[in-house]
């Protein structure tokens, strides 16, 4: 029998939320939300398209894939409109695709927490697969093999391995050799791959050399992505996939849409309007996203120093808004404050400090490791102004919100190891 229970990261947030409607005073970084001021011009799509009540294509309108297939053309890989499927956020489109893979899943170890209840759900075994020491997100190429092997000497049938470029939890992005190397023994092995690339455009640095995997192995590889985390429109459920071109790619994208035509029948017509409107990349809108990146990127890096400098091993974040520290250094503390494995490390945090986070054993980690993952996105609180400021200003965390966070973290941390 499946365990069914809500995911954590929707969890905690629903609670966090209750908690501070009754007074209490709560850092939050525990959910993964990007809170930024919408964008007019998305605004102003939205409500062009009201009218659009209609059930429309179940794959999307032609118009709004073909502005999704232009955006991954600008990203060095040429689209046709008709490699491409809309849906209502990106999580129905890795669920459909688990399920239009015949075979088992294969994981990084630590990963994004839904990836494997997805699976479960669909009646899949999982199989993790450590992720290399300079990044996560994806499985560490020298052990990739090996836990092929032995997942099939298990009785397992392992054919689909997802990757998240730049990742969550670890806030990290595989560097282009690392992605060539996953990539041939994917390829060595017959695996499909799943690249979900929904922070690519929140790299800290633009300039920082990208290899999506679908350059490496293009005919292997379909990329999920969404407007939830770029354009902070998580409640308007945008999400899209881009189907490698050829026989397997039609293979795939026909099985996702006849289970869409089952679960979701198609885009709401509105948001069809918004997602012809944001994939087109109109100057102001890349502006905005720029500028949301920018943010993200002082927010995470401020998180990261303090957790350092209060003595947890963190990889250095490198897009997205999250960090992954582990506070194995600090262990002997921990253990005299009651805290020895992550969901003690995750309670107490809430319980003695005021801090929510996700411990590491809901991403599928060690649950005796003192892992956690810290979200930095809602470090400004919950209004869009203050969102605004922190994306125009020189220096967003010599903001007073800012300032006061980093202060709360730091206290906390220090509280729970004194």
């Amino acid at each position: 029998m499946i365990t069914r229970s809500m995911s954590a990261n929707l969890a905690l947030d629903q609670e966090i939320n209750r908690r501070r409607a009754r007074g209490e005073r709560l850092l939050h970084l525990g959910f993964g939300e990007a809170r930024l001021p919408v964008h007019s011009g998305l605004v102003e799509a939205l409500l062009a398209g009201a009218h659009r009540r209609a059930y429309g294509p179940v794959a999307g309108d032609e118009a709004a894939r073909a502005a999704v297939a232009g955006y991954f053309g600008r990203r060095r890989l040429p689209t046709e409109a008709g490699q491409v499927v809309l849906a209502p956020g990106s999580k129905p489109l890795l669920f459909a695709l688990i399920a239009a893979v015949e075979g088992d899943l294969l994981l990084p170890r630590p990963c994004w927490l839904t990836y494997a209840p997805q699976a479960r759900l669909l009646g899949r075994r999982v199989f993790w697969v450590d992720v290399p020491a300079e990044c996560g997100g994806v499985p560490d190429p020298d052990l990739l093999a090996g836990a092929v092997r032995r997942a099939r000497a298990e009785g397992g049938d392992p054919r689909l391995l997802i990757m998240a470029l730049p990742d969550n939890p670890t806030g990290t992005t595989a560097p282009p050799g690392v992605v060539r190397r996953i990539c041939d023994v994917a390829g060595a092995y017959d695996l499909v791959m799943v690249a979900d690339e929904i922070y690519r455009d929140l790299a800290h640095d633009p300039d920082r050399d990208y290899l999506s995997p679908a350059e490496a192995a293009g005919d292997r590889i379909v990329i999920t992505t969404g407007l939830s985390k770029t354009h902070a429109l998580g409640g308007w459920r945008a999400g899209a996939a881009r189907f490698p071109a050829g026989a397997l790619g039609e293979l795939l994208r026909s099985r996702v849409l006849a289970t869409a035509s089952e679960v979701w029948s198609s885009l709401a017509g509105p948001v069809q309007s918004v997602v012809e409107y944001a994939f087109g990349e109109p100057p102001d809108l890349v502006d905005y996203v720029r500028a949301g990146a920018r943010m993200h990127a002082a927010t995470t890096r401020a998180v990261h120093q303090v957790v350092v400098a209060a003595g947890a091993d963190c990889r250095a974040p490198s897009g997205g808004f999250y960090i992954y520290p582990d506070l194995r250094e600090l262990a002997g503390d921990l253990a005299r404050q009651g805290v020895h494995d992550s969901a003690s490390l995750e309670r107490e945090l809430l319980r003695r400090c005021g801090i929510a986070v996700l411990g590491g054993h809901h991403f599928g980690d060690d649950p005796a490791a003192l892992r956690f993952r810290a979200a930095t996105s809602l470090l400004f609180g919950d209004e869009p102004e203050a969102y605004r400021e922190a994306m125009e200003a020189d220096d967003p965390m010599g903001l007073p919100a800012a300032k006061d966070a980093l202060r709360q973290l730091a206290d906390g941390l220090a509280r729970l190891t004194d």
